[in-house]
């Protein structure tokens, strides 16, 4: 390798936060490596900080100025942050994209769904078969997750081997997908591994992690004590899971049905990829209305409190002729991801209103897909890198992971979101930071976070929107009074005097004193008036509106 080549980690989405994952790698002189990408994922929105928005993608804008160097990009596995953003933004990118079977299917679905060619995704076997990307050879090597054909990479560069694990837990009996294999890492390890960028979401739970295989018992005595109607919840991807519940519910004597097209979606696609053999038959939401409440068991999408899903429209009243009634049953079997809880506890209080028993949180009914401290321990000891970069999580797992690291003698750095570092030397080198961040899907179009769309949006949710017209005639002076319409505000102020009516009288008061000069310019006169509505609500509501000022002038032809 020449001496002035080097080895780069860039992180722009799921590092520093859970989610919106999005790696890239580099290999060759600074400035012109080529590169390739570790998934393309999303996040989620929520009502507080980007109301109306659909979903958020990584800021891909460093990558798309150096596309030229893009060899193509690997999907580690199926869930939404890290193929959602796919079909999206692969227009930006045009690179090939690798991934196994399962993956494919889903992200051949992403691609199709936002009309791009899905023949641009490959289909790769896992290790020994390998792809060649510019100067990188990636192997996808099977680990557990929840859900099939999880994956990390095996990454070999001129400058030695990176293990990107993706997501991985320790199960030895996983139900669907691989079981992780200790030996094979065993073997990847004793080969010689440079950096270990590894999963962190679990680094602060101290216990060893639990196995797919542990839930029966405990589900099936709980679904047996059941007196209602059982409804269950877990992330539709999750398709062991699924499996589990469906099997547990047949053998309690009930008929199952999905509800959402996402879990439909996942279940058929893990079927026709032959990974669900044993699962048991489904009723149609017809059959379902038609079966009593004690023999029948929903299976529904919306574990994180989705408004649109499943489990939110039954916590709303009806949903495809189906209610919840006092005496039924609804199990969380999942976890809430953080910044999610808000939107679960609406659904948990919902349910509770409508005397509905509800589980949620119970350990027993769930077992993480994310390998917990202990595991992470053993992953670092199997794999024995000559450094660690932890990823995927928080800025606080990051740090924690790091310190875990440090423990036990390796050579280990938090690197965040936009944050590029060498990994040529001995331990990782921060040599550059760009600039990232978010993108938001906004009904049919992105936008930038800088683009003021969604302040703007929040400004109106939290001080209300006024519209004031005016109306100019050809000698430059107020034909009648300004008007003024608003929304999202108390129609009346202090003393209940009409809000509207004291705008205008203000404006009134504001245009009769205004001189020529003033009347004369658009955006002067725009900005006196904005000013004049705005002190208005403030002494009258306590609040800053968003105010937008129409004026109109008259012509002399």
């Amino acid at each position: 390798m020449s001496g002035k080549d080097r080895l780069i980690y860039l992180p722009l989405g799921g590092s520093g936060e859970v989610g919106m994952n999005a790696y890239v790698y580099g290999y060759g002189r600074p400035g012109k490596e080529r590169l390739i990408l570790v998934d393309l994922g999303v996040t989620f929105p929520d009502m507080d900080s980007t109301p109306g928005v659909d979903l958020i993608f990584p800021d891909m804008s460093w990558l798309e100025a150096n596309v030229d160097r893009l060899e193509a990009i690997f999907i580690t596995h199926a869930h939404e942050d890290h193929v959602g953003a796919l079909g999206h933004l692969w227009p930006k990118l045009k690179a090939p994209v690798f991934c196994r079977d399962f993956t494919a299917r889903i992200a051949r679905h992403k691609m199709e769904d936002q009309g791009q060619d899905a023949n641009q995704v490959t289909t790769v076997a896992p290790m020994p078969e390998a792809v060649e990307a510019g100067p990188f050879t990636v192997q996808f090597m099977p680990v557990s997750h929840s859900l099939p054909e999880a994956s990390g990479l095996i990454i070999d560069t001129p400058a030695g081997r990176i293990v990107h694990t993706g997501d991985f837990k320790m199960d030895m009996a996983p139900g669907v997908g691989e079981p992780f294999d200790p030996e094979m890492m065993g073997a990847i390890g004793d080969s010689g591994v440079k950096a270990l960028v590894c999963d962190s979401t679990n680094v602060f739970n101290t216990h060893p992690g639990r196995s797919e295989s542990s839930l029966p018992e405990a589900l099936g005595e709980l679904i047996a004590n059941a007196k209602g109607m059982v409804v269950a919840t877990t992330f539709a991807s999750n398709v062991a899971r699924l499996r589990t519940l469906a099997q547990v519910a047949q053998a309690q004597g009930r008929s199952i049905c999905l509800l959402g097209r996402a879990m439909q979606r996942m279940t058929k696609t893990a079927t026709d990829a032959g990974l669900l053999r044993d699962m048991p038959p489904t009723v149609s939401v017809e059959q379902a209305r038609d079966i009593p409440r004690e023999n029948l068991m929903l299976i529904v999408t919306g574990s994180q409190g989705e408004r649109r899903a499943a489990s939110a429209q039954l916590a709303r009243g009806v949903y495809m002729g189906l209610s919840m009634k006092p005496g039924d049953m609804f199990l969380f079997s999942s976890m809430t991801i953080p910044g999610n809880e808000r939107g679960v506890i609406n659904i948990i209080n919902a349910y509770s209103e409508m005397e509905v028993d509800v589980v949620s949180g119970n350990p027993a009914y769930h077992v993480s897909g994310h390998a917990n401290r202990p595991d992470l321990e053993q992953m670092h000891d199997l794999m024995r890198p000559a450094m660690l970069i932890p990823m995927h999580g928080e800025h606080r797992m990051l740090r924690e992971h790091t310190k875990v690291a440090l423990a036990k003698g390796l050579t280990a750095a938090v690197v965040t979101n936009g944050t590029m570092v060498d990994l040529s030397g001995d331990a990782p080198r921060v040599v550059e930071h760009v600039e990232t961040g978010r993108v938001y899907l906004d009904g049919t179009r992105l936008v930038g976070a800088m683009d003021g769309v969604i302040r703007d949006r929040i400004r109106m949710a939290i001080g209300g929107h006024v519209l004031v017209t005016l109306i100019i005639d050809e000698g430059g002076q107020p034909l009648g009074d300004a008007w003024a319409e608003i929304m999202g505000l108390s129609k009346t102020g202090r003393g209940g005097r009409d809000l509207i009516d004291t705008m205008e009288e203000e404006l009134a008061t504001f245009l009769q004193r205004a001189d020529r000069k003033l009347m004369a310019n658009d955006d002067k006169l725009n900005e006196a008036m904005r000013r004049v509505v705005r002190q208005v609500t403030m002494e009258e509501l306590g609040k800053k509106p968003e105010v937008t000022v129409v004026i109109s002038r008259l012509s002399d032809d």
